[in-house]
């Protein structure tokens, strides 16, 4: 099919719950996507911070056809070789002790919202179940982690929504030490905030709210599905501040495309889970934990990290040349390679213009562009993109003051 039949059947037959750009892809290649007559396209989206290691990896794509020949799914009842080893290099590189196995984001943070909530139920009973969670930020789809998302907008025409959600401004630590009450059992956040703009704790912020979480036995849940698996330039983000959750959540990167989602706890928490409490008919099958259990173990060979600092420091000088050459470009932030720049002006058009230029963007909370390019990317290839996308704002901006 070509590039407008796809998207003629496309309005037919799905439900419109994305505003698609006017493009179709049918391949790609590294870090490179093509459209079905072969137009080239330089990703810098990587499937919203997925694809971390390239379209088409050729050992991944091995990896996947030898398990899919060998056992795909047996569910868990019973174990297999590439679950456990999966978890076992993950939690031999972080804090966890145990990890629970799911097929998305969303389902990670359901997990973990599930997990606090039977573990202060274990131990304190009822009337412990309050989480609180930041202004801004973006934990899932479902009703429970929509209700947990603390963007007002996206709950328009859900209500009632799940209760025991108390939403409060990001880094600050007077709101969430006056927040915390005998009811609160948890805290979810972001290290950075993806979704929400790419908004960075500051300094100190999350080690000081680690520590007002453990005075009060109050678990912290780090969500890093957006920032985990590499994308700071650390394996996990919360590396980079010292600072150790009593859960994580992980998805997007962990198999480069195939669906995974990940709840890494501690011993004495993971506990709380037991028979029956939870489960996941997909979870972690044969298939999707090989092609992970290959993506952690090359993110973990020396000098892939390197990478990736090196070459987000590099992409992040070259944006904030642009804070200090134009009025329009407020501010860059971001760490590795997760990266945003704020604009005074809606940045919708931007985006579509670098489409048609061949390059891959987006935009979020109107005004900021983000850029999740592969974890392969390199200096040549943000060179790429920095002339074509200086150009485009300049004519955008223009536009504005006409």
């Amino acid at each position: 099919m070509n590039s407008n039949e796809i998207k003629t059947l496309a309005e037919k037959v799905l439900m419109k719950t994305y505003g698609r750009y006017d493009l179709a892809l049918a391949r790609g290649q590294g870090a490179r996507v093509y459209d079905p007559e072969g137009n080239e396209y330089l990703d810098f989206v990587s499937g919203l911070a997925v694809t971390s290691l390239g379209h088409s990896n050729p050992a991944l794509a091995d990896i996947i056809t030898d398990q899919a020949r060998t056992l795909v799914h047996v569910s868990n009842l019973y174990y297999t070789e590439p679950q456990v080893k999966l978890a076992k290099v993950l939690t031999e590189n972080c804090f966890a002790d145990r990890v629970f196995f799911a097929n998305s984001g969303a389902e990670a943070n359901e997990a973990a919202i599930k997990l606090v909530r039977k573990y202060s139920f274990d131990k304190y009973g009822l009337g412990r179940h309050q989480i609180i969670t930041m202004g801004n930020s973006f934990h899932g789809r479902t009703m429970l982690t929509l209700t947990a998302t603390a963007q007002t907008d996206k709950h328009h025409g859900f209500k009632p929504l799940v209760e025991g959600f108390t939403y409060l401004p990001f880094n600050d630590l007077t709101a969430l030490e006056q927040a915390l009450s005998e009811e609160t059992c948890a805290v979810m956040i972001e290290p950075i905030q993806g979704e929400g703009g790419v908004n960075e704790a500051e300094a100190g912020y999350l080690s000081k709210l680690a520590e007002l979480c453990r005075s009060r036995d109050v678990l912290l849940i780090f969500d890093e599905i957006q920032v985990g698996m590499g994308r700071t330039g650390a394996m996990f983000a919360h590396q980079l501040y010292g600072v150790e959750p009593d859960i994580m959540t992980l998805a997007k990167a962990l198999a480069n495309g195939l669906p995974i989602g990940a709840a890494l706890a501690r011993e004495e928490v993971a506990q709380a889970f037991g028979p029956g409490t939870h489960a996941s008919t997909f979870g972690g099958t044969p298939l999707v934990t090989a092609a992970a259990l290959y993506v952690v173990e090359k993110m973990l060979e020396p000098g892939f990290l390197d990478q990736v600092k090196r070459v987000g420091a590099y992409f992040k000088s070259r944006l904030s040349d642009l804070v200090t050459k134009y009025d329009y470009v407020k501010e860059v932030r971001g760490q590795g390679l997760i990266l945003g720049v704020q604009l005074d002006f809606p940045g919708a058009e931007v985006v579509a213009k670098l489409i048609n230029k061949g390059f891959l963007i987006n935009c979020l909370q109107e005004k900021v562009l983000r850029f999740l390019p592969p974890l392969i990317i390199t200096e040549v290839e943000v060179d790429l993109l920095m002339p074509v996308l200086e150009e485009t704002l300049a004519a955008v901006a223009a536009q504005q003051e006409v």
